[in-house]
């Protein structure tokens, strides 16, 4: 049974994205079988990982239960990796979820049968705390959290973290903070220095050690429609996300015993 693992922060501009097309292609190109499922209205994923992102059915379909989770999911650009697209449709997702039954469990329920086909699904989850990043958390076996190096960045940190363990009490128990991921770090910057000695020294468990470093390359991928490890792998960008991935296998590694022994 594949791990899910939801990256999400109400706020948008801390790396969210990148961190979800670049650490999901990492993994993958060490060999594991990896989806990425592009929960954001803005489909930023989509449109990084996708040559020609004309997509006409995506996630709205799949948490609507309009299409079957193996139906829609597509080849990116990046090896061994898949995705679940999304379009501007999602927007009106929210609306339509209001008055059913069951809302928050709507993804659940659509990625179960295509769990054993993966070892790990990524779900990039919008920038706010609505239906769909309740329906992300609830579908999650884990939640990672992107930090941006920046005093206001950690604002917000204490209400998602709320918001974590009410998804824990009332829809999904089973849900980890799988950690806190510090991006957007520039070294020349006292400041950025200062949010890290803070949230080591609040969270010391669960705070990544791979930082994240400002690298313009991340940037220029995005741009090209690829993600940084297929655009330049000897870039400063490339080789933190590596190291990301493979810190997040070392601590996963008896998930995937475990996929092995099923």
């Amino acid at each position: 049974m594949g791990k899910v693992i939801a990256i999400a922060n109400q706020k948008g501009g801390v790396g969210k994205t990148t961190t979800s097309v670049n650490l999901a292609a990492c993994i993958a190109v060490l060999e594991k079988k990896v989806l990425i499922i592009d929960a954001d209205p803005q489909a930023n994923a989509t449109s990084t990982l996708v040559l020609n992102p004309e997509i006409e059915f995506g996630t709205y379909q799949l948490i609507e239960g309009q299409k079957k989770a193996k139906d829609l999911i597509i080849e990116s650009t990046s090896p061994n990796l898949k995705i679940i697209p999304a379009n501007i449709d999602l927007v009106g997702i929210e609306i339509e979820l209001v008055d059913k039954e069951n809302r928050e469990k709507m993804l659940f329920q659509a990625l179960e049968s295509i769990k054993e086909e993966f070892d790990f699904i990524f779900i990039d989850c919008p920038p706010s705390l609505g239906l769909i990043t309740l329906n992300c958390l609830t579908a999650a076996d884990s939640v990672l959290i992107p930090i941006q190096c920046e005093y206001f960045a950690l604002e917000g940190l204490g209400k998602l973290l709320s918001t974590v363990r009410k998804v824990q009490e009332l829809h999904n128990p089973k849900l980890d903070v799988e950690g806190l991921l510090l991006t957007m770090y520039d070294s020349r910057l006292k400041l950025s220095n200062l949010v890290i000695e803070q949230v080591k020294l609040h969270f010391t468990e669960i705070v990544f050690n791979t930082i994240i470093q400002r690298n313009v390359r991340l940037s220029e991928a995005t741009g090209n429609c690829k993600s940084i490890i297929k655009y330049d792998a000897t870039s400063r960008g490339a080789i933190n996300y590596l190291n990301l991935a493979n810190e997040f296998l070392e601590k996963n590694n008896p998930v995937l015993i475990e996929n092995k022994e099923n």
